[in-house]
């Protein structure tokens, strides 16, 4: 995990890379790469490189960044863990070619020069790059399928910057025209900026699974080379080879475990990090660490989650912490997290306290069960939304109806209950607006009060967020891979990634993610659209040691954080319940 800065000044009159950019952007992610840094400018001026290193595969000074070929002809700036490296790495050897490092890093040098750009349909990880290819005159970019690593770039029409976090584009010296208002709506709508949005106009997220070619005079080349909804879409549905669940969990965990530094794992007393404790204990080379966080305001009730997590570690042998975290820890920190969260968001608290508690014990990487829920249909909206569009999509005219009750209904609602309520009719008939009903922090009608009525009307217009969400699960005819697209395309990858990226890097922290994995979901995709397909129950008898019975029978609760308390305290008003009030601090520290 790191932190990564490329320049490519292709125009005749841009103004050559400056080293003072690259180290003022690079400066601006040091949290990303405490281990090293370093950069590279090209003898004409034209090409510029910098990083943050954290060191997680070979930790030797040989690995550092930016790295290049042998041959001279491309440099890589890199972010992330290619977890099937090292079969890479033998087939490439095979061919002839010869490492100098142990790294994955230089694996990912040798494929570009094997396989070109389509060396991404061969990674198996999470990752973010940009490579440098002299011969070619042009710079090749790649994000993982799932967008769990970060990369945004901006082009003023001379020169192409790209880099790890947007604060690092603006911190080298770019400044970033204006406000883009499908960015800003878009928060509001859901709690996270969606992708390839930014706050900024001129600044955008390289979507999950696509690649991005710059050549000689700037001519972009934009390629989609994974979709989640795509391969839930052309899943067999009829299909019939058994698929063994806890060999394909098995071999996602062994591949996040791979490291040259401690690997711990974020334990709560929910299925989903249980069951990564479980199968990690069986093939760990040493005894497990894991860390539980709990909350002051919690202690001793049913929201407390710490008692069963050391129940669960002591089943499976490993080495447990517990600590604590108050209001007063969240007010003290509240600063130092505005400024690690680079985006907006309403989420990633919790993620922020547990990183940092995790790396105060010594640690550099944690498995988290985040993805556990979207892959075997945990979340309540598996079942409530298909229910919904059900109902309300067979009745003639019910939107238009609904409409109608909700300007009738919506100031009652807002004043005495979630503004939700009054949109039920309206919103429910569709997936992709039952979604956004289930998901939404404000309501389209909402926005001019936040955001006044010009840009909350352009933001809604660029953003289409109901055409954007109807596209998403429209070719998928089964109900829970609809919801399950919904989901791993907008509230995962928009919000529990990121998060778990920025929060994670705040303390120097790898966060890995064993469900959120290429080869896993490909495997498990066709089951999904079986009536029997495996849920969190079959998921949950897949470690050898079973689970504690108290876990498998405990209701779901999710990671929950007393934050409306910490902020609100006695304060009940309506039209600021659940994050509503939160969103709005959070917009203003960002803005």
């Amino acid at each position: 995990m790191c932190g990564l800065v490329a320049i490519f000044a292709y125009r005749d009159n841009a103004p050559p890379v400056a080293k003072t950019e690259l180290v003022a952007a690079g400066e601006a992610m040091r949290t990303r790469g405490p281990d090293g840094h370093g950069h590279w400018i090209a003898g004409d001026g034209r090409v510029g490189m910098a990083h943050r290193r954290l060191a997680i595969i070979d930790l030797s000074d040989a690995a550092a960044q930016p790295m290049v070929a042998e041959d001279g002809r491309c440099r890589i700036v890199y972010n992330g863990e290619i977890y099937n490296f090292r079969a890479l790495r033998e087939e490439l050897e095979a061919k002839g070619c010869v490492f100098t490092t142990q790294s994955d890093t230089e694996v990912l040098l040798h494929l570009y020069r094997a396989e070109g750009e389509a060396m991404v349909n061969r990674l198996r990880g999470m990752y973010a790059f940009a490579i440098w290819d002299e011969e070619r005159r042009g710079m090749f970019c790649a994000r993982d399928p799932f967008g769990i690593k970060p990369l945004y770039y901006a082009d003023d029409g001379n020169t192409l910057r790209v880099a790890s976090q947007v604060k690092a584009l603006t911190a080298g010296g770019f400044a970033g025209k204006g406000d883009n208002a499908a960015g800003h709506a878009g928060f509001f709508l859901f709690g996270y900026v969606p992708e390839p949005h930014t706050l900024y106009e001129d600044i955008r997220a390289l979507e999950a699974g696509c690649s991005l070619w710059v050549d000689a005079d700037g001519a972009r080349k934009i390629k989609r080379f994974f979709d989640v909804a795509s391969l839930l879409a052309d899943a067999n549905a009829v299909g019939k080879e058994p698929v063994d669940l806890r060999e394909l969990l098995r071999d996602s965990v062994k591949h996040h475990l791979i490291a040259d530094v401690p690997v711990g794992i974020f334990l709560s007393a929910g299925l989903d990090s249980s069951v990564l404790t479980g199968l990690a204990s069986e093939m760990a080379n040493s005894r497990l660490e894991t860390m539980t966080l709990g909350f002051g305001e919690f202690k001793d009730t049913g929201f407390d989650e710490t008692p069963l997590a050391e129940a669960i570690a002591a089943t499976y042998g490993a080495a447990h912490t517990t600590r604590w975290v108050t209001g007063s820890h969240f007010h003290n920190d509240m600063q130092a997290l505005m400024k690690a969260m680079d985006q907006p968001t309403i989420d990633g608290v919790n993620t922020y306290f547990v990183a940092k508690e995790a790396a105060a014990l010594g640690l550099k990487v944690a498995l988290s069960g985040l993805g556990g829920d979207e892959l075997f249909g945990g979340y309540s909206g598996f079942r409530q939304i298909p229910f919904l569009v059900n109902i309300l999509g067979s009745i003639p005219g019910v939107r238009s109806f609904g409409k109608a009750v909700r300007v009738v209904t919506a100031p009652i609602a807002r004043r005495m209950t979630s503004p939700k309520y009054a949109g039920l009719l309206e919103y429910g008939a569709r997936y992709g607006d039952a979604y956004l009903l289930r998901r939404g922090l404000f309501m389209p009608w909402e926005l001019p009060t936040v955001l006044g009525a010009d840009m909350a009307e352009a933001g809604w217009m660029e953003l289409e967020p109901l055409l954007r969400l109807e596209d998403c699960h429209k070719p998928i005819s089964e109900p829970r891979r609809k919801v399950a697209a919904l989901e791993m395309s907008w509230y995962m990858r928009n919000q529990l990634l990121r998060d778990a990226d920025w929060a994670g890097m705040a303390h120097s922290l790898e966060i890995r993610t064993p469900f959120v994995d290429v080869e896993l979901f490909s495997r498990l995709a066709p089951t999904l659209c079986r009536h029997n397909g495996p849920g969190k129950q079959e998921m949950a008898r897949t470690p050898k040691e079973p689970l504690p019975e108290a876990v498998l029978t405990r209701p779901k609760t999710g990671f929950f954080v007393p934050i409306q308390d910490w902020l609100q305290g006695e304060n009940n008003n309506a039209e600021e319940r659940g994050l509503r009030g939160w969103a709005k601090q959070v917009y203003a520290a960002q803005t």
